[in-house]
């Protein structure tokens, strides 16, 4: 068990408080912190005390640190990633490209695809979380764009009435005079007038109107698979995800737009609201089940009626402490971790033991 020191991004939409609040740090911080990345991600590599960069000590013996099963699956990288977000304002209008659109888009040498991977994502709220996830019922979004009664909405209508979600979003990013539409749309919608207070005159403004709107209370999930476009609006969350960093954004940002390519990417297809349910293990453990193989994410919650939990994850894994004091041990010893604190564990760790009277721990493994 090797202990991380990882690193913060501070993207402006980040909190001052939730982050260094978890680390112990003082608070409001004199910029804004975004996420924590916990992982071997080449941008952000986790640093490990004695050794470096994470992602060059797996590089140095991929096999002794992966196992054999997961480099003949991923390659000799550690394939998620894991991240402690606290947005206090929206995030950009975005999806995630599949795997085939990222390697083709990469190797075609595309400056949109950071990397040949793609990215699915799951965020577990550690707050009460806003966000649109998704496209909605087409019937609900008729309504809702009816209800604004402007003229200049009426095509989008109608090509919702005649069921084509593709055609409905590239007239809104064709539409002229974004800013006197956005205003107009902020006047009659609450909700787009605080998106629009962060960003005057975006155009993703309009398109959260035909998105899933979902509010998340404490330990739930939200599941974001390739092509589904979404929005975090408020809140604090940890997500955990396929290793990559493919973002193709269409608004709310002060980042690169690339409306072509997100329209390439994105699935024009209505869905429930994704939550993500969460499965028991054993006593004090639990995990949200996602639909790939390239993460899983676990909870460990030791209370004073629950002081010990163990887990048998496969392949490698890293451990962050949300909160408390935890002793973990495996077979390559034991290591002390409070709030804020991470750390990786080679895949010949075996079982983990998790020893406290009262912590929050997320485990990521496979």
């Amino acid at each position: 068990m090797l202990r991380l020191h990882s690193e913060i991004r501070g993207y402006d939409w980040g909190s001052r408080d939730f982050i260094a609040r978890v680390q112990g740090r003082p608070h409001p911080t004199a910029a804004p912190e975004a996420e924590l990345w916990i992982g071997a991600h080449a941008d952000s590599p986790s640093m490990v005390d004695g050794y470096g960069r994470l992602d060059d000590l797996i590089r140095s013996a991929p096999t002794a640190y992966l196992g054999e099963h997961t480099v003949a699956q991923f390659g000799p990288r550690l394939p998620f990633l894991t991240k402690l977000l606290a947005a206090q304002e929206p995030l950009s209008i975005q999806a995630h490209p599949s795997s085939e659109q990222a390697s083709a888009g990469f190797n075609d040498g595309n400056k949109s695809y950071i990397d040949p991977y793609h990215k699915p994502e799951m965020l577990v709220a550690l707050t009460p979380f806003e966000a649109f996830c998704g496209f909605r019922d087409i019937a609900a979004s008729i309504a809702a764009l009816s209800a604004l009664d402007l003229a200049e909405l009426d095509p989008i209508v109608d090509a919702l009435r005649h069921g084509s979600l593709r055609e409905a979003v590239t007239l809104i990013y064709a539409l002229e005079s974004p800013a006197t539409i956005v205003k107009e749309i902020a006047d009659r919608h609450p909700t787009a007038a605080r998106l629009a207070g962060h960003y005057p005159g975006d155009l993703g403004v309009v398109v959260t109107l035909l998105l899933n709107h979902m509010n998340l209370e404490p330990g739930q999930a939200v599941w974001m698979p390739a092509g589904t476009l979404h929005s975090y609006i408020e809140g604090a969350g940890i997500e955990a995800m396929a290793a990559s960093d493919n973002v193709l954004r269409g608004g709310l940002t002060r980042k690169v737009v690339n409306v072509p390519e997100l329209l390439q990417v994105l699935r024009f297809t209505p869905i429930e609201p994704p939550l993500v349910t969460p499965i028991a293990l054993g006593r004090g453990v639990e995990y949200w089940p996602v639909p790939v193989p390239d993460f899983r994410l676990h909870r460990i919650r030791l209370t004073e009626g629950v002081e010990t939990a163990k887990i048998d994850p496969a392949g490698p894994r890293t451990i962050f402490c949300l909160s408390g004091r935890v002793t973990v041990t495996d077979r390559a010893g034991e290591l002390t971790l409070s709030g804020g604190e991470s750390a990786f564990g080679a895949v010949t760790g075996g079982e983990i033991t998790f020893t406290g009277s009262a912590a929050e721990v997320y485990l990521t493994s496979l």
